[in-house]
Parts: structure tokens; C-alpha cells; sequence
């Protein structure tokens, strides 16, 4: 049994916090690149050349990328040979929210509860956390701030089978049309495919966080994710949702067994900064 300290728990959201408000990931950075001479736009090609200024002087000042450092959601694997010690893992990654948000100088957009007084918690916590069991001891984070000019464009819908994949692609469409402007594009856009209603959700935002230049293992998933990602470009909503012809860097598909009678899909989307962070420990 391998021992982790719950301070240690604390240190490493803290810093994750901060570095994905406020550094690009490689293949975004890639993303931008490619885009720079493949959008067909002069305005669009603009935008892209500002928002890589903008990630440029984000990393050299550690300041956050966009002024929305969004709700952090938190995916955790646990070993099962793994030992947390000194406190509840939750509250870890809690306190780590609080540090992070108040020592880098993030916004702290959650509010307690959600209908009536939606009072600010004033260090944005709590996070939304996902925890697994794992083999192994090792204990692996990753956090995502999901700002919610994108994250309220997410669509869920309950298909049947015979929709078949053109219910799965015109669902894909009506989420990239509805989020226009709003999501900030260049998206990352993650599809959440099988399983029930949470799982398929759960899906998609774990394929909206998935690196730029990965694909699916499944070469027919891999497939679905380049017509996808073609249509997206082909809507012409653009960077910024100025026009142009770079509307999505990516798009990711996760699936999942489902039931017999069954067709969940869920979008979730991100914007061009699409930011994620992770640690094992």
C-alpha cells in the first residue's frame, strides 16, 4: 500500500489550477499554427494570429488566457493500492480550488447554490469531481476550468437506434450552429456516444478535454470524429464566429455500450483554449 499525502493532493490542484488558466497545451499551441495557414479568411486568419498573441502573453505573465476561469471539473484515478492520508481526498482537491484561485488570481465564478440566493463562494470551490478506481497505486489528476460561454451550448439528446448516424451527426450540427459566437472558436468539441443519459454526458466532456492531435482507437470512431469536424469547418461560423473556415481545431469522440433500445449522445464544447492540466502523484 503506497501512502499520499493530502497536502500533496492540495499543492497539485492548486498548481494545476493555475497553469491551465493561464498556459496553453502543446497541441492547442500546434492547433493555432496549423490554423494560421489553413484558414481561408483574411479576418479569421487575424483573429487566430491575435488569440495566439493573447496565449503568448498569457504564459509570460501568468495571467488567465480568458477573463472566465470557469468551474474546475476534476477527473481522478485512484489506485487501488493507493492510501490517501491526512483527510478525505475531496476536500483536498477542494482546498487545492481555494488555494489555486486565491494565490493565482483567478475569477471565482461558483455561487453555493444554484436557484435562489446563488451566492459566491468567493474561492471557487467546490470543483465537479469524477473519481475511478484504478489498478495500481498511483493517483492521476487532471483538471479541466470549464468556462460557461461554452459549457451552456452542451446538448444532450435521448436518440433511438434506428436515428442511426445521421441522428448522431444532425445532433453534432444543431450543438455547433446553437453555440455560434458564444463558445469562443476555435472549439475543441467532445461526443459523448452509448451508456445512459450521466454516462454519455460524462463521455463527451472527457472527449472536450482529449489532446488535439489524438484520435479514437477505433478507426470507424476516428472517421466519424474527421466528417465531423468537417462539417463543423463547413458551417463557416469561423474563429470568434466571425466567418472563416476554422470554426473547430478538433472534434473527439468517446462511446460506451448502451442498451438495446438506446441511442444517448451528449456535446460538450470548448473554446479555442480548451484548458486542461494533469499530475500523477
Amino acid at each position: 500500500m503506497r501512502e499520499i499525502q493530502y497536502q500533496d493532493i492540495v499543492e497539485a490542484v492548486a498548481k494545476l489550477a493555475i497553469e491551465a488558466c493561464c498556459v496553453q497545451t502543446n497541441d492547442i499551441k500546434e492547433a493555432f499554427a496549423k490554423a494560421q495557414n489553413t484558414e481561408q479568411s483574411p479576418l479569421g486568419k487575424n483573429i487566430i494570429n491575435t488569440l495566439i498573441e493573447n496565449g503568448k502573453i498569457a504564459q509570460t505573465n501568468m495571467m488567465p488566457i480568458c477573463q472566465d476561469t470557469g468551474m474546475l471539473v476534476v477527473f481522478v484515478n485512484v489506485g487501488q493500492d493507493a492510501h490517501i492520508v491526512g483527510g478525505y481526498i475531496e476536500d483536498a482537491i477542494n482546498e487545492g480550488v481555494k488555494k489555486g484561485y486565491t494565490e493565482g488570481y483567478l475569477r471565482k465564478s461558483v455561487v453555493a447554490e444554484p436557484l435562489f440566493e446563488r451566492k459566491n463562494t468567493t474561492n471557487n470551490a467546490p470543483a465537479v469531481i469524477h473519481t475511478r478506481i484504478v489498478p495500481g497505486d498511483k493517483v492521476h489528476i487532471q483538471v479541466a476550468p470549464k468556462g460557461f460561454g461554452s459549457e451552456n451550448k452542451s446538448i444532450l439528446k435521448m436518440l433511438v437506434p434506428a436515428d442511426g448516424i445521421q441522428g448522431v451527426k444532425n445532433v453534432f450540427l444543431e450543438a455547433v450552429k446553437l453555440a455560434g459566437p458564444n463558445a469562443c472558436p476555435p472549439m475543441v468539441i467532445g461526443v459523448g456516444i452509448g451508456g445512459t443519459m450521466e454516462k454519455a454526458a460524462l463521455l463527451a466532456k472527457k472527449a472536450a478535454v482529449r489532446e488535439v492531435d489524438s484520435k479514437n482507437p477505433d478507426e470507424r470512431y476516428a472517421k466519424l470524429e474527421e466528417e465531423l469536424l468537417e462539417m463543423a469547418n463547413a458551417t463557416g461560423v469561423g474563429p470568434q464566429g466571425l466567418g472563416g473556415t476554422t470554426t473547430a481545431f478538433k472534434v473527439n469522440v468517446e462511446w460506451y455500450p448502451t442498451h438495446i433500445a438506446g441511442l444517448p449522445v451528449a456535446i460538450n464544447i470548448n473554446c479555442h483554449a480548451a484548458r486542461h492540466a494533469d499530475i500523477e502523484l
